[in-house]
């Protein structure tokens, strides 16, 4: 009976003295991931991990992120290459501990060792290390990490005094880009809304303008319009050629500059306004009065320095006669080209 009690009690004390003792256990990060700014082999990267510590970080303990061996940390990493981030709050970094300073240093080419100043990590905080050129908080991260030669998964560690462990997965592919082509068609618009306008009978007594009827009009209008649109990279350019009006020998006098209308005087000219578009006028054709400066034909009426939705050019033309103009039927055939600048 004795050796019996014996027993008992002293397997109480046992269980007692073991229960007295402070042992740590380490715990298994969560929601752990890691970013990679390339997943293609043997290309630099940036990393951006993040995981939830469940027991914290105290003062002094460190977190060590072990890479694969064929990955390669840039000898000349530091810790200005790296922010660390404690739920969203920005930790300062140096080569070394000290106080609420954080130590960041590259320990191997596959190490980086981050050690804790005086302030300790809560539990359940959410960590986040960014290495690389994505690392802004102190300065711009300049150095990189190389990844893998060879593609697959590939098992990144973290451990470390802090007592939390884990892993973190990436894959690296042979090529993670992929090349995406398209073509745009060229295009031309080039449109004129009336081929066949006039002047009906001239007097040197009153100006005419013409119009689409075709007859006399005592004001200015529109004789018809000309739409011009590309998406040519250097835009379009628009030239009009061809001869004042003429009845066999017989001609009237154009406009070489851009003139306003003089009645009793012999004039031939036309003058264009633009709306839409990046299209526009150019001189002589461009102000108020009217040109027919056939000495520079084909003269350019009209230009866009590059890519333009439609423009519509309102395009305006005047006669006038003197009391000694010869009589006769008179006409002009202009011709308008319009040509893009691919």
């Amino acid at each position: 009976m004795k050796k019996k009690l014996y027993l008992v009690i002293g397997l109480s004390l046992f269980i007692f003295f073991v229960g007295g003792l402070k042992i740590g256990f380490a715990a298994s990060i969560s929601v752990a991931s890691d970013t990679l700014s390339s997943q293609k082999v043997n290309t630099l990267a940036n990393h951006d991990i993040q995981f939830t510590s469940p027991t914290g970080v105290a003062s002094g303990q460190t977190i060590i992120i072990t890479f694969p061996a064929d990955f390669s940390i840039d000898a000349a990493l530091t810790f200005t290459d790296i922010d660390v981030l404690d739920d969203a709050v920005q930790l300062t970094l140096a080569a070394a501990p000290s106080g609420a300073t954080w130590g960041a240093v590259r320990t191997s080419g596959t190490v980086i060792t981050l050690t804790n100043g005086t302030t300790p990590v809560g539990a359940g905080s959410v960590m986040r290390i960014k290495i690389g050129t994505n690392a802004t908080n102190q300065s711009v991260g300049v150095k990189q990490i190389t990844n893998t030669t060879t593609n697959g998964a590939k098992a990144i560690a973290i451990s470390g005094t802090f007592t939390d462990t884990g892993t973190i997965t990436v894959q690296i592919l042979t090529d993670d880009q992929v090349a995406v082509t398209a073509t745009v068609d060229q295009s031309l618009t080039f449109s004129i809304s009336d081929n066949a306008i006039g002047f009906g009978s001239l007097s040197s007594s009153a100006a005419c303008f013409a119009s689409p009827s075709p007859a006399c009009s005592a004001s200015e209008i529109e004789a018809h319009n000309i739409i011009v649109g590309t998406n040519a990279g250097s835009g379009y350019t628009m030239t009009v050629n061809g001869t004042t009006l003429t009845s066999g020998a017989f001609t009237i006098s154009a406009n070489a500059a851009n003139t306003a209308s003089t009645v009793g005087v012999e004039q031939f000219g036309l003058r264009a306004t633009a709306t839409g578009g990046v299209g526009a006028v150019v001189a002589p054709y461009a102000a108020a009065g009217f040109a027919f400066d056939s000495a520079a034909f084909p003269d350019q009426l009209a230009t866009a320095a590059g890519p333009s939705a439609n423009t519509t050019y309102s395009v305006r033309y005047i006669a006038n006669i003197a009391p000694q103009t010869e009589a006769g039927s008179y006409s002009a055939t202009l011709t308008y080209v319009a040509t893009a600048n691919f």
